[in-house]
């Protein structure tokens, strides 16, 4: 049991964590291993400062946290004050894991795995395959001075097939990715049928793709993209700390302003399975949906408990690290457009002509946002039509916000084992992402 001092908060939070990475490079064998670690991450406050150590000593933790005592000043009041105060007091033992977890499966089983999945990447076309798995289950444990005591997990698995296609002076390189929580679930999304299909789509869309004409058009966005557009163009601008000390930032993001279409929403929430589950946050608050956008209105932001005292709010369960090597800022979990009143076919029947994005390279972009996209189609009478290469869409985040006039009525959620989101130093955090078929009335197309 640690002891925890008066006079000071403090708490402690704990990860022991099982990775495993298989991959393989043109069916040859690049890599198998298996590791573990458990680190821990501690802080004390003194009312004025905050004092941090990250240790894999977990056995000597009453050390590190007395050596942070000793560097703080020591503060009576300190219970009193705002921040102390807000730190909400969880006491629970949320395993949701430990039944169905990665590490009984044996790693020749998922070796297999990946043989499996390669071995249906062939093709003239292909030059180049590479297919990883990705495992990872977490163990958490968190206690602070106010009595908040926790135990958690959490759990990813995933395949990503990456591949290089050519034929005469025609290229293409693209991925084919599918995660899940359940190593059982992933073998079932997971199949030679579905990576052959995927494959003769992107050789397809290498062969037969056409140059799109610069200009402004409709543009329908899929589930995935309309994922990264929210996370991307909206959601960073939602942490909150981007907001401490910019005065004009804080007027531009004024709850109950007009951001967008009276059809859109958006929220953050952890409580979504995924790669973006988080059922405390790293400060031991309670994950919750939060609306960053409702009905076309901003209806909330991000936080850490540092952030909502700041401005006056509430804690989210926002506050995350990428691991116990980091303090936690704000940082989203899954962000979700949510689902319209439009069928798939009625949404893309608006459109007489324009775009269709089905997925991309990569998004980025606050004020205004740029989108790469992969496979484009065009849409002719509201039906899809000939591939097309697209570099970029992009626009300023509020106008295009406000042009959503389609939502179909069911959205996918998203989660992903490669990559991750970046903030900071903290690099490829997992989060998740989703929302439904998105219809925008103009966008910029290049």
């Amino acid at each position: 049991m640690l002891d925890f001092k008066k006079g000071y908060y403090a708490d402690v939070r704990i990860e022991d964590r099982a990775d495993t990475h298989v991959i393989l490079r043109d069916g040859k064998l690049e890599e198998c291993k298996a590791s573990r670690v458990k680190r821990a991450f501690l802080r004390v406050y003194d009312g004025k400062m905050w004092y941090y150590a990250s240790t894999s000593d977990t056995d000597g933790l009453q050390r590190e946290l007395d050596g942070l005592y000793a560097a703080a000043q020591k503060d009576a009041d300190v219970s009193q004050d705002p921040v102390v105060q807000a730190f909400e007091v969880n006491r629970d033992t949320h395993l949701r894991f430990s039944e169905n977890s990665v590490c009984s499966v044996p790693l020749e089983e998922k070796t297999a795995f990946v043989r499996e999945a390669a071995a249906a990447v062939t093709g003239d076309e292909v030059r180049l395959a590479m297919v990883r798995y990705i495992d990872r289950h977490s163990d958490y444990e968190f206690y602070s001075s106010k009595g908040a005591a926790l135990r958690y997990d959490f759990q990813t698995c995933g395949v990503s097939v990456a591949f290089a296609l050519a034929e005469g002076e025609n290229n293409l390189t693209n991925a084919y990715q599918r995660a899940d929580t359940d190593f059982a679930a992933l073998r079932g999304k997971v199949t030679a049928a579905g990576i052959k299909e995927e494959l003769a789509e992107n050789i397809a869309f290498m062969k037969n793709a056409k140059p799109v004409e610069a200009g402004e058009y409709p543009v329908i966005l899929s589930p995935m993209v309309a994922g990264v557009f929210a996370h991307e163009s909206f959601g960073h601008k939602s942490e909150a700390d981007f907001m401490i000390g910019d005065e004009t930032m804080k007027k531009e993001w004024a709850l109950g302003s007009k951001v967008g279409s009276d059809i859109l929403s958006i929220y953050d929430s952890g409580l979504d399975l995924g790669s973006g589950y988080v059922p405390y946050d790293d400060e031991g608050t309670k994950a919750r949906k939060t609306y960053l956008i409702k009905n076309g209105v901003l209806a909330g932001r991000l936080h850490s408990v540092g952030t909502a005292v700041e401005l006056g709010e509430q804690p989210t369960g926002n506050a995350r690290a990428v691991s116990c090597d980091f303090e936690p800022i704000v940082r989203m979990t899954t962000t979700v457009i949510d689902a319209g009143d439009l069928s798939k076919e009625q949404l893309f029947a608006g459109v007489k002509h324009g775009y269709y994005i089905k997925d991309l390279k990569h998004g980025s972009g606050m004020s205004t946002f740029t989108i790469a996209p992969m496979l484009s189609y065009e849409i002719v009478d509201g039906k899809l039509a000939d591939p097309v290469r697209i570099a970029v869409i992009t626009g300023n985040v509020f106008e295009t916000l406000a042009l959503v006039d389609g939502l179909s009525n069911e959205k996918e959620i998203f989660s992903f084992v490669t990559g991750g989101c970046g903030k900071m130093e903290q690099l490829l955090l997992n989060v998740g992402f989703g929302g439904p078929y998105v219809r925008i009335s103009k966008m910029r197309v290049q």
